[in-house]
């Protein structure tokens, strides 16, 4: 028993002899994690600001490209009026022609003539650039998409009824895109 007991000190002062080289090696161990966490801490401070940075740069960037394609679409849109009003232009010189013939009182025929090529000139501007009138006549379908009814009356003949019975005003397209509608009456039940 009393070789276990020494056997037992002995191996106490040997743990207690390692005990602080094993502390010693723990803490240098403990010293060298500090220093990587420190220095992965510093390496993700410094994505960090990189990719703030990029993203500032990037949203600057896209709010800049939103400006000026904001700008270059108004642009287009004012351009686009321009070069209809300057078609028209010549349309307006043809109606001040033809008010002053009216001072000069001249022949109801020719001053009827004159307004049909102003007419006709005007709607030959206007299909050049995409209008086009619907073709709407008493007694065709009703249809909800191309026309705006006004109102009803009473259907002079029983074929009418739901159907157009008169065209108040005209409807049109812009490039196959109703731009208008077409305002007509419509026959109800008598």
């Amino acid at each position: 028993m009393e070789k276990e007991k020494e056997t037992l000190q002995n191996q106490d002062t040997e743990v207690q002899e390692e005990t602080p080289k094993e502390q010693e090696t723990e803490e240098s161990q403990d010293e060298e994690r500090q220093e990587s966490t420190e220095d992965d801490e510093v390496d993700l401070e410094a994505e960090l600001a990189e990719s703030k940075d990029k993203y500032l740069r990037l949203y600057s960037e896209f709010e800049n490209f939103r400006r000026r394609t904001s700008k270059e679409k108004l642009e287009i849109i004012n351009t686009a009026s321009k070069d209809v009003v300057i078609d028209l232009l010549s349309i307006l010189d043809d109606f001040d022609r033809a008010f002053k013939s009216f001072d000069e009182k001249a022949e109801v025929k020719t001053v009827k003539e004159g307004m049909d090529l102003i007419f006709n000139k005007l709607s030959k501007t206007l299909e050049g650039k995409g209008l086009k009138k619907m073709e709407i006549n008493p007694g065709d379908e009703f249809d909800e998409e191309f026309h705006d009814a006004i109102t009803q009356i009473p259907a002079p003949d029983k074929k009418l009824v739901g159907k157009i019975v008169d065209v108040v005003e005209q409807g049109y397209y812009l490039n196959d895109k109703v731009i208008r509608f077409a305002k007509v009456v419509t026959g109800a039940k008598p």
